[in-house]
């Protein structure tokens, strides 16, 4: 299976204010691509700095998402899902945006391994530095990259345990 995983820093609590993104490309079991890229959100407002670590003064010369779409858009090409830890939230930064710029919205599915870590492993709390230390996955929490590549780590991790069981993977 063919995936992608994508984590969303967000400047404040709207989904269009993302400042940040994190991909990783997972062909056959094996991460092929990597790319983290700032974004320049809609407006100044930030909130989350704190937590990511990113100001207005860091994107205020990025790419918007719309600029940056045409680069990113082919690492969806091919892929059987899109995942995140806690989907619904990437999953509607992804929708919003893709509204904001008049974008084709991607039609794949995602998967959550908030839930899929859940479900397989029975881990609680399923914050993403809890199941990284579950697995011993290092990870830079809130840094998009990181974020991604562990992401992309648990979703191998989740694969390889249904593919072993006989079983296919849902999301719980």
């Amino acid at each position: 299976m063919n995936f992608l995983a994508i984590d969303f820093e967000t400047a404040n609590y709207k989904r269009e204010s993302a400042c940040a993104i994190g991909l990783v490309r997972v062909e056959n079991g094996i991460i092929v691509q990597r790319q983290t890229r700032l974004i320049k959100p809609p407006n100044s407002w930030f909130v989350f700095t704190s937590l990511h670590g990113i100001a207005w003064n860091d994107v205020k010369d990025e790419l918007t998402f719309g600029e940056l779409w045409p680069e990113i858009r082919p690492m969806f090409n091919g892929v059987d899902f899109l995942c995140a830890h806690n989907s619904s939230f990437d999953e509607g930064v992804l929708k919003a945006y893709c509204r904001l710029y008049d974008i084709r919205y991607p039609e794949i599915p995602f998967r959550c391994t908030v839930k899929i870590s859940r479900s397989l492993w029975n881990i609680y709390p399923t914050k993403l530095n809890n199941v990284c230390d579950y697995f011993g996955i290092p990870l830079n929490h809130h840094e998009a990259g990181s974020d991604t590549e562990a992401c992309a780590r648990i979703m191998i991790r989740a694969l390889e345990h249904t593919r072993a069981r006989g079983n296919s993977l849902t999301d719980g």
